[in-house]
């Protein structure tokens, strides 16, 4: 049975962040300094229309990208419709992605390790777009564009107050893989090479002659807790797994270690990068 809705058509459901950002939204709108804006102002003053306006605060579908920024600029709530849209969007995963996304924002120190694709935290939206359809390739414009933009908004941990230090190892074969047409793959290669001169960001490529590692059949992710705690997250397909046994991530961080060190340096690894953007045609 669904849950039980109110006039409004919103779920009675107090914790959920769609219903509050719902709420939110109407609520600031009524509540607006000088006189209550109507939905049609609201929706002129965030450049959208009054029918998403509507939509918004009945529920009633997904929560425009572009739309949280706005409206906390607008209504002057620092930041509090990004917060709630970020929820909303954490709560449309299955549990396990939930918790580990919790983990990611939460992360002093992201270790990454991919063999295949560049990871979400990194991908620009063209070649995540791209993976999106390569992977379902019957997706409909709309979500895609949602699965694009939710992968982007794990990107903002860079802009927080206190980003976390992140690592990142790929194999050269990421380099190498040609799924998407050479200006996009161009245009994320770049986007590697800035991600690189963040003082808080390291990425390192790992040549195809390195020797063989426990992590080498798939992706890995370890991340830190403000209280030092390490989680290891593994993913494969449809499926996911947090790791958090002592013995287990003891043997992950040697593992992340070793690669770390048979992988070049990130100069030396900034130039790899490079190279392969210039053999694009």
């Amino acid at each position: 049975m669904g849950a039980e809705t109110g006039d409004t058509g919103v779920p009675e459901d107090a914790e959920d962040p769609r219903r509050r950002f719902a709420e939110e939204c109407r609520s600031a709108r009524e509540l607006y300094p000088g006189k209550p804006l109507t939905q049609t102002e609201l929706a002129r003053m965030t450049r959208t229309s009054k029918s998403t306006i509507s939509r918004v605060e009945r529920c009633d579908g997904p929560i425009p990208p572009a739309l949280p920024a706005r409206l906390d600029q607008v209504l002057g709530t620092d930041g509090k419709f990004k917060r709630l849209y970020e929820e909303s969007v954490a709560s449309s995963f299955p549990t396990l992605y939930r918790r580990r996304m919790a983990l990611e924002r939460a992360a002093v120190a992201i270790r990454e390790w991919s063999p295949t694709i560049v990871p979400g935290l990194f991908q620009t939206a063209r070649y995540a777009r791209c993976l999106v359809k390569g992977g379902s390739p019957l997706a409909g414009d709309d979500e895609v564009a949602a699965f694009v933009a939710n992968r982007l908004l794990r990107q903002a941990i860079y802009e927080s107050e206190t980003p976390p230090d992140v690592r990142l190892v790929l194999c050269e074969s990421v380099l190498r893989r040609r799924f998407c047409p050479p200006d996009v793959m161009r245009e994320q290669l770049q986007a590697l090479v800035t991600a690189g001169e963040r003082p808080t960001v390291r990425v390192q490529i790992l040549p195809l002659d390195a020797p063989a590692h426990l992590f080498s059949d798939g992706p890995v992710s370890l991340l830190t807790s403000p209280a030092h705690a390490v989680a290891v997250c593994v993913e494969s397909y449809r499926t996911a797994g947090i790791i958090e046994d002592l013995d287990h991530v003891h043997t992950a961080l040697r593992t992340y270690d070793e690669i770390t060190s048979d992988a070049l340096s990130p100069r030396e690894s900034a130039h790899l990068i490079a190279e392969h953007m210039e053999a694009l045609s």
